[in-house]
């Protein structure tokens, strides 16, 4: 890197401007003051305790976009793009990059100028010599260039700007894990919502043949053909149906709610795409415990933390040693305006000062432990970080590998309820039966529908779990912007009650 040396004028002599350059030799040959960073070792599980075999490695695409629903890739292009998290996020990158710039300029020298005129009157008799010699009042202008710079000979102003580096890296790994949260948010928060659609549209498909079953033993009852307690059996039917959509409207209503402030919107209806049943399961990524490091932001961000810190300890521990400082000021003189940059009244001084610590009571070193402390705490924080990531992924892989027996079991439970269900009302229709065990039988498929679909939502946001605990270069995707739902696709409106 180039620096500038000070302009040493003329007079001074070749001694003198050796004397100027020295400190800038041992500038070259300086050192760092501190610990250089060397990342902490860290012994990853050999692999994780639930693995999925023959998996394709998928964590570097754009995940959501393979659910196949281009409503959903719309609404995260949206999010990413209007989302009030994601641009403070960005701000707060902006502002660590600013907060560099001002460490790093340090290191050059920092030049000033000053301009400078007064008028003033003397209390002269006009009669003395010198009174004769002044003109009262008396003017004087003075216009001066400053240069100062001080040597960074012991690293201490670049260990400064090594910390706030690290900073601003943290910061945008802090943005990159905002973005993160975000996408799984959208689409988890999507997910559920077509799962709640179905459900309401189960709810009001039972409600409205438990209400046929309701006219028909009514116009029974009134013939005597039925009696009144088979009536009043399928009205409990009716009323548990019924009872059962105003909850699953609230919870529709206040998704939308959620997915519109995480789109950076008011409150509002959402659009709607593929069902839960239409949508396409994404395929499970592979990973292992090594690639994580370079995956997730939260152990990125961790890492840059260990480096600011790491790098303010060795900021600490220069203050104890010498600042050594050059000045330098050059300007011109005059008694008129407009004579200020004529004849010689020039004035110029330069010199250095060499300032260190005698006696602090402790400061210096209060702040060399308070930045070990800091150290280990951050290094404490780094292996937290990746520990934690490690069990995120094994949580995610297992809770998506027991869903998916989960819902295949369901399935099973619901193709059961069914035919019990019919083969209940045909002995009820034969009179084979009470209405009972028509009405046990259907109260058991109604929530078993429900608790299916339930799963097949939970089944589906356990990819997104997983995708969210591996990380990975998706985040750039994201940032890029998923295709909106062109016009005219097919999303459609939220069912109503």
């Amino acid at each position: 890197m180039r620096r500038d040396t000070l302009r040493v004028p003329k007079k001074g002599g070749s001694e003198m401007r050796r004397l100027a350059l020295a400190p800038l030799i041992v500038l070259t040959a300086g050192c760092l003051v501190g610990p250089n960073y060397e990342r902490p070792t860290i012994e990853p599980p050999a692999s994780f305790l639930y693995e999925v075999a023959d998996a394709q490695e998928t964590a570097d695409v754009a995940w959501w976009q393979q659910f196949g629903d281009p409503v959903l890739d719309g609404l995260i292009a949206e999010a990413v793009a209007n989302n009030k998290n994601v641009k403070i996020a960005a701000a707060n990158v902006e502002q660590a990059a600013a907060v560099l710039k001002q460490t790093r300029s340090s290191l050059y020298p920092q030049a000033g100028a000053s301009f400078a005129g007064k008028e003033s009157r003397l209390p002269l008799d006009d009669t003395s010599p010198v009174g004769q010699r002044v003109t009262n009042p008396y003017q004087s202008w003075d216009l001066a260039g400053s240069v100062s710079w001080e040597i960074d000979l012991w690293g201490r102003i670049r260990r400064l700007s090594e910390a706030a580096r690290a900073n601003v890296l943290a910061t945008e790994e802090a943005r990159r894990g905002v973005i993160l949260s975000l996408v799984g948010s959208v689409a988890d928060a999507y997910l559920q919502l077509r799962g709640l659609d179905e459900q309401l549209a189960i709810a009001q498909r039972t409600l409205g043949t438990y209400a046929e079953s309701v006219k028909l033993f009514e116009l029974q009852f009134k013939y005597g053909l039925k009696p009144g307690m088979t009536v009043e059996q399928a009205r409990v039917q009716y009323e548990t149906a019924a009872a059962a959509i105003p909850q699953l409207a609230s919870q529709i209503a206040q998704t939308e709610n959620l997915i519109s402030i995480l789109l950076g919107r008011n409150p509002g209806p959402i659009p709607r795409g593929k069902s839960i049943r239409e949508l396409t399961l994404p395929p499970i990524p592979a990973g292992v415990p090594s690639q994580l490091l370079d995956r997730r932001p939260d152990i990125r961000q961790a890492e840059q933390n260990l480096v600011a810190v790491n790098a303010q300890l060795g900021a600490a521990k220069a203050l104890y040693f010498p600042t050594i400082s050059l000045t330098g000021v050059f300007g011109q003189s005059s008694a008129a305006l407009e004579d200020l940059f004529q004849g010689s009244a020039r004035v110029w001084s330069y010199g250095g000062s060499i300032t260190g610590p005698l006696f602090t009571g402790g400061a210096i070193s209060g702040k060399v432990r308070q930045a070990e402390a800091a150290r280990k705490a951050a290094v404490l924080g780094y292996e937290a970080a990746i520990q934690s990531a490690f069990a995120d992924v094994d949580n995610a892989l297992v809770a998506r590998a027991r869903l998916a027996e989960q819902v295949q079991a369901q399935e099973r439970l619901v193709a059961a309820s069914r035919e019990y269900a019919r083969l209940a009302r045909l002995q009820f229709d034969g009179g084979v039966t009470p209405y009972y065990a028509v009405l046990q039988a259907e109260q058991q498929l109604f929530p078993a529908e429900l608790n299916l679909v339930q799963s097949r939502s939970s089944l589906c946001a356990s990819v997104v779990n997983i995708y969210k605990a591996m990380g990975g270069g998706w985040i750039a995707k994201a940032e890029s912007g998923p295709a909106a739902a062109p016009e005219g696709s097919a999303a459609t409106p939220a069912p109503t009650p």
